[in-house]
Formats: C-alpha cells, structure tokens, sequence
C-alpha cells in the first residue's frame, strides 16, 4: 500500500516537472516579461498542477471509485488513465487560468480570466498531457504486458475449470433426473421473422453473428459445424439466451458459448476467443469485456 502511494507520487512528480520544462521553454501567458522571476511562477505553477494531479486521484478513488491498481487487468488501467486525463486535464487548466488571472495579469495584462484564455490553457495542457502519456505509456509497457498475460492465463484457468466441472457434472448426472424447480431446457428453437427455425441443444451452440438482416447460428451437429442463418437480429437472439448465463454477447455483431471457447487470447487490450472444432476467432469489445469476465468468473463461482 506505502509502495503503491510513493509511486503515485513519483509519477506525478515527474509529470508535473515535465510540464514546467515545457512551459519554462516556451513561456507561454507573457512568462517572459517577469525575468527571473518567471522561475519562480513556473514552481507555483509546477505546485498546482501537482496538488491538482493528487486531488484526481481521489476523485478517482472515492467518488469515481476507481482506484489505482495494476491486479485489475489492462483494460482498468487504460480505462482508468483515460479518466484521469479527462478530469486532470481541465481541472489544471483552470487552476493554471486563475494564477494567471490573480498573479501573472499584474504585468501582462492578457492574462485576465476569459473562455479564450482558458481554451488556449487547455490545449497547452491538453498537448503536455498527451506527451506525457504516451511516455508513460512506454515506460510501463512491459507492466501492462506482464499483467494483460497474468490476467489472461487466470480467465483461461477459470474457463477450464468450468468446463471440466460441466463435464463432470453431466457424467454423474442420472438418466431420468426428478427436476425440483424450473431450469431452462437443453433443447432450444431459435426463430427469427419468418416460418423458418433452427433446433439445437444449447451445450452444442458455437457463436450466433449479426449478419445484415440475418443472425448465423454456428452449432455443432454429428461432430460438424454447422451453420444456420436466421432472419432476426441479434437482439433478438440475446433476449431468447437470456437464461443461459455462458451465453453472453462479446461483440456487436456476435454472441458466443462461452463453453465451446478453447482459449482466450489477448494483445495489447484487445481480446480473442478462440472457438471449439473450428478455427473461428470471434472479436471481444472493450465494451463488451467486462461482461465476458463477469460471466467466467460468476460461472466459476456456480461451477
């Protein structure tokens, strides 16, 4: 927890010492009419950036709830930076507008609090804050990397695990079970819009895609892929699999079997599943990610 908290601080230092070189190169809001003094708003200008980077964090933990960690997964992080630039960067802007205002416009009079002032103070920043992500970016490459691996190697663990246990499940289970209450059905039809359907056993459903005005439903049958398409949308298919918690939607255009996936692969934020008897790669959103995660973790927990 120390170690974490002295490591905040540290990247915000030097985030904030970056910035102060810049603008200590380009003097921009008349800093090269005060002198030498000029050095010393630089450090007062260095000291609000920094007490507003430590205030973001806190709006990120306590009321964003989204508090720094790398066990998260890359996805938090990148989400979590993504925030933190949207509301640091403004809030810095505005700091630096008002020392302009109270203390810089004594000498350079242009410096009066105005939404033209504060548009050129935010594009500065804006520019600075990009340039210092995407050195942070660099330097924790190999952290992002090693943690993108981490978390992908825990999801492909879990995902066996419920599969072995389904396995289990279905060899110990009695031929004629007496049901206590009310699962869904094995055996589901899909229909779309018009007379035509497709019957299938839900362990045996691949993925579903959105294809134009039609839905292509991948199942397996005698050992073979099969596909089927369907005149339905994919709304429509995600509402009728909506008791089948391992079916869940990864993609605009597709839902998937989370039980016939056979890896989960994952590169720079972005995710793959790899699917059962076929060498078919269905895409994981970001949008979608959390929801894929969710749903491996809450079927390890039933498993």
């Amino acid at each position: 927890m120390k170690q974490g908290r002295t490591e905040t601080i540290m990247t915000r230092l030097l985030s904030t010492t970056f910035v102060v070189v810049a603008l200590a190169v380009f003097k921009p809001f008349g800093l090269d009419a005060w002198h030498w003094q000029a050095y010393v708003h630089l450090v007062a200008l260095g000291a609000i950036g920094f007490s507003i980077c430590m205030v973001t964090d806190l709006i990120l933990k306590y009321i964003v709830h989204m508090p720094r960690s790398f066990k998260k997964g890359v996805s938090y992080i990148i989400r979590r930076n993504l925030w933190f630039q949207l509301i640091n960067t403004p809030l810095v802007a505005l700091g630096i507008c008002l020392y302009r205002h109270f203390v810089l416009n004594n000498r350079v009079e242009g410096n009066q609090l105005s939404l033209v002032n504060y548009l050129e103070t935010l594009v500065i920043i804006a520019f600075c804050s990009f340039a210092i992500g995407l050195y942070w970016r660099f330097k924790y490459r190999s952290r992002y990397l090693a943690a993108e691996l981490e978390e992908t190697r825990l999801l492909n663990e879990e995902l066996q695990k419920i599969q072995q246990a389904q396995k289990t499940q279905n060899l110990q289970a009695p031929p004629a079970p007496i049901p206590v209450k009310e699962e869904p059905h094995s055996t589901l039809c899909l229909t779309g819009s018009t007379n035509e359907s497709v019957t299938l056993d839900i362990s045996d459903l691949l993925y579903i895609e959105a294809v134009g005005n039609y839905v292509k439903v991948c199942q397996l049958r005698d050992g073979k892929v099969r596909t089927d398409m369907l005149r339905a949308t994919s709304k429509q298919m995600e509402e009728t699999l909506q008791p089948y918690p391992m079916i869940v939607r990864c993609h605009r255009a597709f839902l998937v079997n989370l039980q016939q996936v056979e890896q989960i692969f994952s590169h720079s934020g972005s995710m793959q599943l790899q699917i059962k008897h076929s060498n078919d790669s269905i895409p994981v959103s970001r949008s979608n990610m959390a929801q894929v995660k969710m749903a491996i973790k809450r079927g390890q927990g039933e498993a």
